[in-house]
């Protein structure tokens, strides 16, 4: 009786549906470029990195610059640790009481 490795032939079950999904978003982007520059319209659309980018083919392969927070000030801060130390107090009570 031979043995199967079920991890191998996952992998290669994976490996052929990334292939097909590639295919099909380089189908779909030949149809409609616009798509892969994002300015489709779409108030959000999946995330596509650079790697995606150059891996679908578009002529873009910089990276997507994502937004970044706006800095806590130092009254924020505090409050959240003030509410932090009242969760994790709260959190060993409860562990303490089981």
């Amino acid at each position: 009786m031979a043995t199967l490795d079920m991890t191998s032939l996952a992998r290669r079950g994976a490996e052929a549906r990334i292939q097909e999904l590639n295919a099909e978003v380089n189908a779909l982007l030949s149809v409609f470029p616009d798509l892969g520059s994002g300015t489709a319209g779409q108030k959000r659309g999946p995330k596509r990195t650079a790697i995606t980018q150059a891996q679908a083919g578009t002529a873009s392969a910089t990276p997507v610059r994502r937004r970044q927070r706006k800095p806590m000030t130092a009254a924020q801060r505090k409050a959240v640790g003030a509410r932090m130390k009242k969760y994790w107090a709260a959190r060993r009570k409860a562990e303490a009481g089981k």
